[in-house]
Formats: C-alpha cells, sequence, structure tokens
C-alpha cells in the first residue's frame, strides 16, 4: 500500500507574506500594548526569523504598528458603512453592532490606541485615527440625512462619537459589562435625545428630525425612548 502523497511547499507571495505577519501583529497588538510588543515576538507568532519581518518591514516595529494601525483603521471604517435604507436609528444600531464586535474582538489594542501615550504614537499614528472619526462623522450624516450640515449639527455628531468612544473604553474597563446590546441600544437613545435637545434650539436640526422622524416606525428606537421618557417628564410638569 502506498502512503499518501506529501503536500507539496508553495512559497507565500510577498502580499501574502506581507499578511501573514500583519495578522501575526494584529493579533498581539489586540491583547498588548505596542510598547509591550517585540519583533521576536511578531515572528514567533508568525512562524518566521526576525531578519524575515526586517525584510518586509525595514522600518522596525514603529512601521510594522503604523501598518497594523492601517489595517485596523480600515475595518472600522467598514463597521461604519450599511446601506441608507430603512430607518435611520435601525440603521446606526447595526453599525455601532459591528462597531462593538470590533472593539470586543481588539479591546487592549483599542484601548492603548485611544487612549493614546504609547511610545509608539507619531503623528501619522495619530493621523490615521483622526482619520477614522472623519470617516464615522462622515458615514453617520449620511445616515441621518446631512452631508453638509451647519456647525450646531456638525458639533452634533462629533459629540456623540466622542461619546461612543468614550463609552467603548469604559466598557472595557467595566469588563464588558453591560452586554454589548445594551450598551448600543443605549448609544441610540444618547444620540435621539442630543437631536432633541438641538433641534429645540437650532431650525436645521429640527428640520433634521423632522425627515428623520418621517422614517421612523412606532416600534422602533424613538417611540420607545419616548414612551420611556414622557411618564418621567411628566413629574416635572410643575416646573413648566
Amino acid at each position: 500500500m502506498t502512503s499518501a502523497a506529501t503536500p507539496a511547499y508553495r512559497r507565500l507571495t510577498v502580499e501574502e507574506r506581507r499578511g501573514q505577519l500583519l495578522h501575526a501583529a494584529l493579533e498581539l497588538f489586540a491583547h498588548r500594548a505596542p510598547e509591550d510588543v517585540s519583533l521576536d515576538d511578531v515572528a514567533e507568532a508568525a512562524g518566521v526569523s526576525r531578519p524575515l519581518v526586517y525584510r518586509y518591514f525595514p522600518g522596525g516595529k514603529q512601521q510594522l504598528y503604523e501598518a497594523a494601525l492601517r489595517s485596523s483603521a480600515d475595518a472600522l471604517n467598514r463597521c461604519f458603512a450599511e446601506p441608507p435604507t430603512g430607518p435611520p436609528t435601525e440603521r446606526l444600531g447595526r453599525v455601532l453592532d459591528r462597531y462593538l464586535a470590533f472593539v470586543d474582538e481588539h479591546g487592549t489594542g483599542f484601548n492603548a490606541l485611544l487612549r493614546g501615550g504609547s511610545v509608539a504614537e507619531t503623528s501619522r499614528t495619530s493621523a490615521i485615527v483622526d482619520e477614522v472619526r472623519r470617516a464615522a462623522a462622515e458615514q453617520i450624516l449620511v445616515h441621518l440625512g446631512a452631508e453638509r450640515p451647519g456647525p450646531r449639527f456638525g458639533m452634533l455628531v462629533r459629540t456623540w462619537i466622542a461619546a461612543v468612544e468614550a463609552a467603548s473604553l469604559i466598557w472595557l474597563d467595566e469588563g464588558k459589562r453591560p452586554p454589548a446590546r445594551e450598551l448600543r441600544d443605549w448609544l441610540v437613545d444618547h444620540l435621539v435625545a442630543l437631536l432633541a435637545a438641538t433641534a429645540a434650539r437650532d431650525e436645521e436640526t429640527a428640520e433634521i428630525v423632522k425627515r428623520l422622524l418621517a422614517q421612523e416606525t412606532p416600534e422602533g428606537p424613538v417611540a420607545t425612548l419616548a414612551r420611556r421618557v414622557v411618564p418621567v417628564l411628566g413629574e416635572a410638569a410643575h416646573l413648566l
């Protein structure tokens, strides 16, 4: 009886090898701060030699970290891509589901990235993070139907994105409590509350909110929040 043939060895292409090294680095940066990851760690995780890592990333760990950060930024940007159909709050809920899943998977690396202060932080890494925030703002504005917002509405969206980042970091610090779905719903409610408060002072926001409400459903997040808030506000009626 003949033995099974041994699969032929296939040499990786340049792009495949680079992808392999990036994947290994991303796994390490996801669980450890950049300063705690060495090129030896990356080489060991990828099953290659340190000189091979240098061949593909001659700039050393800094170049590898920036490449890994760019890869993560692209993945985060994809989290915010959502077809512009259906109720806006439901679209944003799906966006947040993907975003929180990314945060969950990349915990330590995400924490180090947004908190800053890493020895690997440079003007280039900061620019990549800022690019993610700008891209997120642009996508949220599309979902809200305001791609060219006035100053107040633009500030509203940037404020909400900052709140989402802060909540994500606190969520990690608190052992990922409450559950991601509950955090998602609260962040959607937070945006709805910001829209309502800003609409009371800004005509542009008021017009946008009217258009958004016309796309919502009686069972959706806006109506659900309203049913919960009205009784609470009713207790403050004596102040009116």
